[in-house]
């Protein structure tokens, strides 16, 4: 049986890859407070349990690149998935420090291979019109996780102990990896493609070049200044995106005052990201079929972006925890419509072939930023307030599109 649009399952697919992915990475941050009160885990301890995630990630986005480019996007999403989410599964059952440190290193070298996978296959599966919707769509799956885990926190937390919320995702997580196994295979031989998509997806599906040596394939990478502007952007820029992930609830229950069941209204901020993520791809596409060059038209909304994230900053001297509520919204919406964005910028210009390395390499600038700023927001928490972290966070978006407005001469020209 031919499905029409089979593309669009494949993007479906990956959106519940990347809500799973946020809801099991989110959990430890919203029961933060929790946890350290039962446990005994200082601010410090608790920031080193996510760095022990972070530094993973970073190990893992160079590796899982490598994976990616060499196994595909169907069998290494699928091992990544399976792997991380049995990490998750064994998290409710850490009664130490250590244990919540090697839990979390584990969980950290799965999950970063779920956004290395999803570019691959996102460049597979979509035309050059459609790439910057299909990220927006996997993106926005991180997004509703997110939105998703506070009310499924407060929820079971409430009513079996927090240990209990890490035993949820693992079913889902058996469903998604059989119908990910059945919808994404190779777009020129897949059984239920239409002639139609096939001819629409005849760009993708050229021979690749023969595979180079590792020591040369790297020298490629390393050696595109592109690469490193990226990389450098992505360390500066996702630290805002991780605070509201990680230190975000605690700012609101240490600094504003609310309770863990509060916590639950953090669906909120993730929600209005869920709208950044899609609309920020939604946009590039409506530039692209206007005539913009699609790498052109992602620097333009994160142009945007750029103009709108700095209101972190005003955070501190808000007087209600609804209006903080009202510009994190605003924030994050503008923080993920950039992330969306600086992702189909890398999609738009790497050549397929090495785009699982590209894309590992860059994002270990993401979570390099993610390890420095858990320590400083720790230490800036222990020597005074949160508000120096907001002061901080208001600068980065502005640095970061003047390193990445200079590669509008270069994105014209792809």
């Amino acid at each position: 049986m031919k499905i029409k649009n089979l593309r669009w399952l494949v993007a479906f697919a990956l959106f519940i890859a990347a809500l799973l992915n946020y809801v099991d990475r989110n959990v430890l941050g919203l029961l933060a407070s929790t946890i350290q009160k039962d446990l005994g885990i200082s601010n410090q301890q608790y920031a080193s349990i996510i760095n022990y995630f972070l530094i993973a990630y970073t190990i893992a986005n160079l590796l899982s690149g490598r994976i990616v480019d060499k196994l595909g996007a169907r069998r290494s999403l699928a091992l990544f998935v399976v792997w991380w989410t049995i990490a998750n599964g064994f998290t409710g059952l850490a009664r130490s420090l250590w244990q919540f440190c090697v839990l979390r290193f584990m969980l950290g070298l799965g999950e970063a291979g779920c956004y290395t996978a999803s570019p691959k296959a996102v460049a597979e599966w979509f035309p050059p019109t459609e790439r910057g919707v299909a990220v927006g769509i996997y993106s926005a799956g991180g997004a509703v996780g997110a939105t998703i885990a506070p009310v499924l926190v407060v929820l079971i937390a409430e009513n079996f102990g927090w240990r209990w919320v890490f035993a949820v995702t693992p079913v889902v997580a058996c469903l998604w990896l059989i119908f990910w196994l059945w919808v994404c295979r190779d777009p020129a031989s897949h059984p239920h493609i239409t002639d139609k998509e096939k001819t629409l997806l005849a760009a993708n599906l050229k021979p690749t070049e023969p595979r180079e040596s590792e020591l040369i394939l790297w020298g490629r990478v390393l050696r595109e200044p592109l690469v490193w502007i990226l990389m450098l952007a992505r360390l500066i820029t996702d630290p805002v995106w991780y605070f509201f992930q990680f230190w975000f609830p605690k700012y609101l229950h240490d600094g504003r005052g609310l309770e863990q069941k509060g916590l639950a209204i953090m669906w909120l901020i993730f929600g209005a990201a869920t709208i950044g993520f899609t609309a920020g791809g939604f946009l590039s596409g409506w530039l692209v079929k206007r005539g913009v060059k699609p790498s052109a038209s992602r620097i333009w909304i994160m142009l945007v972006s750029a103009c709108v994230a700095p209101m972190i900053g005003v955070i501190p001297f808000l007087p209600t925890t609804m209006v903080v509520i009202g510009v994190a919204m605003i924030v994050a919406y503008a923080s993920t419509a950039w992330l969306s964005n600086i992702t189909a910028l890398i999609v738009d210009i790497v050549p397929r072939r090495i785009l699982g390395t590209a894309f590992g390499a860059i994002a270990c600038g993401s979570a390099l930023g993610g390890l420095f700023m858990n320590k400083a927001v720790a230490w800036f928490i222990d020597h005074g307030s949160y508000n120096r972290c907001f002061y901080v966070m208001a600068a980065v978006y502005p640095i970061a599109l003047l390193l990445v407005w200079h590669l509008r001469r270069r994105a014209n020209a792809n």
